[in-house]
């Protein structure tokens, strides 16, 4: 019997008993994408690059110490056995060395951007600039799809790199919203972004606005379907098939939607954390995250025990990649094979750092380039000692503009 075909599911009403739609056990395998799994090779690398491009921007002469900069190290994600100056110096194209001398008499090497990163940095910089709108407009969605419209951000944080944050947004995009963000202090002292007013223009999901015609029944009872697209050679059991037909046919609901009345034990509710992901995954620029970073997002989104557990009942929905000793989530919708559908700007600011960050590895490992060269002590004055990272929304490349937002979601 289908769940469509038990006797409490009432066809005419999007009302159901979802006691008699219990969770149905179905264990589906993971097949290895290879078209997907290389959309992930190098990303752990390129964003501590681009981490480290953003700090030493930030300082007068993009040039800092290299004990300064160890001091971001736990923000990069770089292995722990992996020197931070050893994986600095593998990058000549972006990272140009130098030392000087300290009090002591001790070299002490220091690092700025090349000319060519520079260049770039700030053509990212004028990206951000231009697609600000949808930068706020999804960091907006994000903070409404918690159950208290807050986060903490130490989450965000975390989420920064996927959602296309700049680094220092804490000090130099937040504070000129003011009419839409707030900072708040938590009881455990940590301090969370809250959205002060909820916008019903935004409180529309992406399946919602690529929702194609159903039947007329599908359409009264909400039920829509997610895309589905499994690996080549990804054998489905036709218990699998069935039962995935099914599920596509219960109602949908909305991730902005209050969803406290679902029993977590049921299909119903899967589908719902489901589309959460769905939606979340949509709000990042390329359309993935780091399986450890959705984690800490239980409790904000009122999510039940286990729910990662979707991501493996889901294969033609998400795909888990495993390299790199982390696990990372794909919205496989979004990609023709290893090709992101729908680029963000900034999509292709990144990549244009990983083909410097590639050429300049190789042309290390040919010896291309020389040793270190020396700032004497006359040239110190180029190295920043002490200065805080975060760019300095003053200076000449400034590039939060603020832009006005009424609680209307009118511009």
């Amino acid at each position: 019997m289908g769940l469509r075909d038990r006797p409490y599911f009432k066809r005419n009403s999007v009302e159901i008993l979802i006691e008699f739609l219990d969770l149905v056990n179905v264990k589906l395998k993971w097949v290895k994408d290879k078209a997907l799994e290389s959309t992930i090779a190098g990303e752990r690398e390129l964003r501590a690059a681009c981490n480290l491009v953003s700090i030493l921007s930030s300082s007068p002469n993009c040039c800092l110490p290299i004990y300064h900069l160890s001091r971001h190290r736990g923000q990069l994600g770089l292995p722990h056995d992996l020197k931070l100056s050893t994986f600095i110096r593998r990058y000549p194209t972006i990272f140009h060395e130098s030392y000087v001398f300290d009090s002591g008499g001790t070299r002490v090497p220091c690092f700025e951007l090349t000319p060519e990163a520079l260049n770039l940095y700030h053509e990212e910089l004028g990206v951000v600039r231009e697609s600000l709108m949808d930068l706020l407009d999804r960091l907006r969605k994000l903070l409404m799809l918690t159950k208290d419209r807050a986060l903490a951000l130490q989450t965000i944080d975390q989420l920064k790199w996927d959602l296309g944050l700049p680094y220092d947004y804490r000090d130099n995009l937040i504070p000129h919203y003011a009419d839409i963000f707030s900072l708040v202090r938590l009881p455990d002292d940590r301090i969370c972004l809250k959205l002060l007013s909820w916008d019903d223009t935004l409180a529309v999901s992406q399946l919602e606005n690529n929702a194609i015609p159903q039947s007329e029944e599908d359409l009264k009872n909400n039920c829509l379907a997610f895309p589905i697209r499994f690996t080549r050679g990804f054998g489905l059991k036709r218990k699998c098939m069935e039962w995935l037909k099914e599920w596509q046919k219960l109602p949908y609901t909305s991730p902005y939607a209050d969803a406290s009345h679902l029993d977590p034990r049921t299909d119903v509710s899967e589908k719902r954390i489901v589309g959460v992901f769905h939606e979340f995954l949509h709000l990042t620029i390329q359309k993935k995250t780091q399986r450890q970073n959705v984690s800490n997002l239980r409790k904000p989104l009122s999510l039940p025990q286990k729910f990662t557990k979707v991501f493996e009942r889901h294969p033609g929905i998400f795909y888990i990649s495993k390299m790199s000793d982390t696990q990372t989530v794909v919205l496989r919708e979004a990609y023709d094979y290893q090709r992101l559908i729908r680029r963000h700007p900034l999509v292709d600011i990144r990549e244009r750092f990983a083909s410097m960050m590639r050429k300049g590895f190789l042309d290390r490992s040919r010896g291309l380039y020389k040793k270190t060269t020396e700032v004497g002590l006359e040239d110190s004055s180029k190295i920043v000692h002490g200065h805080k990272a975060g760019w300095n929304f003053n200076n000449e490349f400034n590039y939060y503009l603020k832009i006005d937002i009424n609680v209307d979601g009118k511009r």
